[in-house]
């Protein structure tokens, strides 16, 4: 299986017929923003379903990819601001703005029997336009990768390559996959970092297991605005860290 990023849409291309042209609002309505993060939000986990087939990384017929990003093109977040969530924080970049849509309190409470819907989205932030997108998702462990045993390192779920099927989308492009090891206090944890290009979408992912659960951060934009803010972006994925 493959979990779909959070996809922005690319913005459309210039008109062909001069007689006809559209003019961008060069501000975006409440009502307009939240149907374009809602669109992005349907691709993140369209995925989420068994595949039989390899991640394919190329195409002959599509474009050129850019070129390989380093994974030494960061920058430094520690004057970003830093939400905490449930189990990971992430800093996050300046002017993003929290899209997470309100939880809905009444689901799972009207029968004691009824399992609490679990949140499609653990934190979600925005550019002031939608377009670009941080995100972080956890899930099971066990659902990305049948396991006996709890998962407590993302190495549990395979190599980087092997793991690869798990997080990348089949058609994908992948530009760089890295294994991170940080030090903490009870020894080593492993992060798999991943950056690829999918229907003229740039994406990184930073993935990490603790605790049978695999914490999962996404930032993602159109290539044409990765060019100018990847680092910002690529960023923002590095920076989740699981507590």
């Amino acid at each position: 299986m493959a979990i779909l990023l959070l996809l922005s849409p690319h913005p459309p291309n210039p008109p062909q017929n001069p007689k006809s042209t559209i003019s961008l609002p060069t501000s975006t309505p409440a009502s307009s923003k939240r149907n374009l993060i809602l669109k992005t939000t349907s691709l993140f986990l369209m995925s989420l379903t068994p595949q039989q087939y390899p991640v394919a990384h190329s195409s002959p017929q599509a474009p050129p990819p850019p070129p390989r990003p380093a994974l030494s093109g960061i920058s430094n977040t520690k004057n970003w601001f830093q939400f905490f969530g449930d189990g990971f924080a992430i800093r996050v970049p300046p002017q993003f703005q929290d899209v997470q849509e309100p939880e809905d309190y009444n689901s799972g409470l009207s029968l004691y029997g009824d399992k609490v819907k679990p949140k499609t989205f653990a934190a979600r932030f925005a550019s002031a336009d939608g377009y670009e997108v941080v995100s972080v998702v956890i899930r099971p462990s066990n659902s990305l990768k049948i396991t006996f045993l709890e998962a407590k390192d993302i190495t549990d779920l395979g190599s980087l390559k092997e793991a690869a099927k798990i997080f990348i989308p089949v058609g994908s492009t992948v530009y760089s996959a890295r294994a991170i090891r940080i030090k903490e206090e009870e020894g080593f944890r492993t992060y798999y970092f991943y950056e690829f290009g999918v229907q003229e979408q740039h994406a990184a992912l930073v993935a990490a297991v603790n605790g049978g659960k695999t914490y999962i951060a996404g930032a993602t934009a159109p290539q044409s605005k990765w060019n100018d803010d990847g680092v910002k972006l690529r960023s923002a994925a590095i920076s989740m860290t699981v507590l």
